[in-house]
C-alpha cells in the first residue's frame, strides 16, 4: 500500500458531526459556487468575451478558496484538537498532509 492509500484508509471511515449551522453555511457557500459555475456555463454557452469569464472562474477559485479557509478552521477547532487530546497524533501527520495538498 502507498502513501496515499495509506491516508486514505486513514480517512476514509471517518465522519464529522456538524452543527445545524456550520452544516448549514457550508451548503450555502457550495449553492452559491455551483451558481456561479452554471453562470460561467451559460457564459460560455452564449459566447462571452473570454475575459468576462476568466474573471468569473477567478471568482470562483476565490470563493472555494474561502470554503476551504472556512472548513479547515472548523476542522483545526474540532476534530485536530479532539484528536490530540485524547492522544492521537496521528491527526497531525494527516494535517501536514492536507495542507500541502491544499497549497500546490
Amino acid at each position: 500500500m502507498n502513501k496515499q492509500d495509506e491516508e486514505l484508509t486513514c480517512c476514509e471511515n471517518k465522519i464529522k458531526n456538524r452543527s445545524e449551522k456550520e452544516h448549514k453555511d457550508l451548503l450555502n457557500r457550495l449553492n452559491r459556487i455551483e451558481g456561479q459555475v452554471r453562470g460561467v456555463k451559460k457564459m460560455v454557452d452564449q459566447d462571452a468575451y473570454c475575459v468576462s469569464i476568466l474573471t468569473q472562474v477567478s471568482a470562483i477559485q476565490a470563493a472555494l478558496n474561502s470554503f476551504n479557509k472556512v472548513l479547515l478552521a472548523n476542522h483545526i477547532r474540532t476534530c485536530v484538537a479532539d484528536d490530540i487530546r485524547e492522544g492521537n497524533d496521528e491527526v497531525i501527520d494527516e494535517l501536514v498532509s492536507t495542507l500541502q495538498k491544499l497549497m500546490k
